[in-house]
């Protein structure tokens, strides 16, 4: 999570291939919903296919109805961490805090598609 110039919030969705280690997309806009993740997921796995499983912290947009609907009709299964658990998916959080360090906190970014363009 980050913010833009004026103070709004921006979320970034790091999507990482847990086998490969490969991110395979970081999207970015103001919020994220359960509706959202599973829009972008769809995107993905047109491309990479779907997996077996999909590990997640335990945030509102991964344990909405939306996703776990969603997983249930394509026969994934959602792997949720424990809360405050952070090393149960510690090479996402390692990512993220690279992400972090080496983008996020390099630009100020004006708005979501500024964002959207710089973090691509």
């Amino acid at each position: 999570m980050d913010a833009l110039v004026n103070g709004r919030r921006l979320k970034c969705l790091t999507i990482v291939d847990d086998y490969t280690k490969k991110c395979l997309d970081i999207p970015v806009n103001t919020r994220v919903t359960g509706h959202d993740v599973v829009r972008i997921l769809e995107v993905v796995a047109a491309f990479r296919g779907l997996p077996k499983s999909i590990r997640t912290d335990q945030g509102p947009e991964f344990t909405s109805n939306a996703l776990t609907y969603w997983a249930d009709q394509k026969g994934l299964e959602l792997l949720l961490i424990e809360a405050g658990q952070p090393t149960q998916n510690a090479y996402i959080e390692s990512f993220n805090g690279k992400f972090l360090d080496e983008c996020l906190n390099e630009h100020w970014f004006g708005d979501v598609a500024q964002a959207q363009h710089l973090i691509q």
